[in-house]
């Protein structure tokens, strides 16, 4: 087996055309006299001996070297000859035929106008980055279930295990588009279920008892860093909405004599067609985020910069996306205790368990978790909101009053 250390020394004697590196199973690394170095790998297709390119040291790594001939040695598995198959995929290529990155990009260029624009981009950049350089190049018939993995496996290697999952899931819509199209019989993507190691999920750390709320908001209330940041903390507890809606939060946006903040439908978190088409998520402002709000107008309202929560420096930007977890931070929640998404399932936690008589399907139309079927229309009802107001003046008093918080928030 070789090591980091054997390929980064290798030479080829003077007396020699080559020198080869031998590691495990069928691996090599092939020395030239002028100092290059390349990797093959060994097999034999009808018990002759034939060998695969892949690639330049240490362009490509002892570890990749190793995960494409694992790679190679699925596509062998699977009655494929991968010298062949390369052969045949650059063909296809050059022909202007259907490779998995062209399909790939065809399918994008079809969807990603009813996507939001950061899902577009992201969704390419994890394919150009994870998929393209091992399957881009591939015929699509050639991309089966084994080499497919294979190609995940890498990621899954470097600890990436949850873009491994999404990034099955975003093959898998080319498979399908494929087969959709005539270009694929079937969708090898769907026999990987369950191949891949299980992703773990972390919550977002957050306080969910009643103490432990208690002396968060103390420690709100006494912070003595910049009062707009102060306001922002004891906002997000009463308001509870997610984090990057509360930092833009807009004057615009404010009805402070109505009690209402109208956050537009294209900051909310939905579909491309419900940022352009849906209607505004509506947060009824219990009084205590009145009085805090209308303190906070003569520091920001009337300035160029349309934000309540308005950055330190660049103009008409709101505050860092940073500011709140670095306040907790200095009043001494770590990230294992509260974060700035913390506030919303601290909420949805003691007001299940605290607050009687709040029906579930209420909370969850105030945290914006949008339902679909008929109800989903029903948190847009007069009599709807009017539980909602209910809701957020209650939470504000249980917060304040248990917490022992000046009302005025002073």
């Amino acid at each position: 087996m070789l090591t980091d250390v054997d390929c980064r020394q290798a030479v080829c004697p003077p007396d020699r055309a080559r020198a080869r590196l031998t590691d495990a199973g069928g691996l090599y690394l092939e020395v030239a006299p002028n100092g290059s170095k390349r990797w093959f790998w060994k097999f034999y297709p009808d018990g002759k001996e034939s060998r695969l390119a892949l690639g330049r040291y240490p362009e490509v790594s002892l570890k990749a070297a190793r995960l494409a001939r694992d790679q190679a040695r699925l596509q062998r598995q699977a009655g494929q000859n991968p010298v062949q198959e390369r052969r045949a995929a650059r063909l296809a290529v050059r022909a202007g035929g259907d490779s998995f990155e062209a399909v790939a990009r065809e399918f994008h260029g079809k969807r990603a106008p009813s996507w939001s624009p950061r899902y577009a981009a992201r969704w390419i950049e994890r394919m150009e980055k994870d998929l393209f350089p091992y399957l881009g190049a591939l015929a699509l018939p050639a991309v089966t279930a084994p080499v497919l993995l294979a190609a995940l496996r890498r990621i899954e290697a470097r600890g990436a295990v949850e873009a491994a999952h999404t990034l099955r899931q975003t093959a898998g819509q080319v498979l399908r588009y494929g087969v959709q199209t005539g270009r694929l019989e079937r969708n090898p993507a769907v026999d990987l279920a369950g191949a891949l190691e299980p992703v773990r999920v972390r919550h977002m750390a957050a306080i969910t008892t009643p103490a432990g709320a208690a002396a968060l908001m103390r420690a709100i209330n006494g912070y003595t860093g910049q009062p707009v940041t102060r306001a922002a903390l004891l906002l997000s507890a009463l308001l509870f909405q997610r984090p990057g809606n509360m930092r833009t939060m807009e004057w615009a946006e404010l009805d402070l004599d109505a009690g209402l903040w109208t956050i537009p439908a294209a900051k909310m978190k939905r579909p491309q067609h419900g940022k352009i088409n849906g209607r505004p998520h509506l947060v009824p402002l219990p009084t205590q985020a009145v009085q805090l709000l209308r303190e906070l107008q003569p520091l920001t309202a009337g300035r160029p910069n349309p934000h309540v929560f308005p950055a330190m420096t660049g103009a008409g930007r709101p505050m860092s996306e940073n500011t709140i977890t670095g306040a907790l931070r200095r009043l001494g929640f770590g990230p294992e205790e509260m974060t700035a998404h913390g506030f919303r399932a601290m909420a949805r936690t003691l007001i299940v368990e605290h607050l009687a008589g709040v029906r579930p399907d209420v909370i969850e139309a105030q945290l914006a978790h949008a339902k679909s079927g008929p109800l989903g229309a029903a948190y847009d009802r007069a009599e709807f909101m009017a539980e909602r107001r209910a809701l957020m003046q209650k939470w504000a008093d249980w917060l304040y009053e248990q917490c022992r918080v000046p009302r005025s928030g002073g």
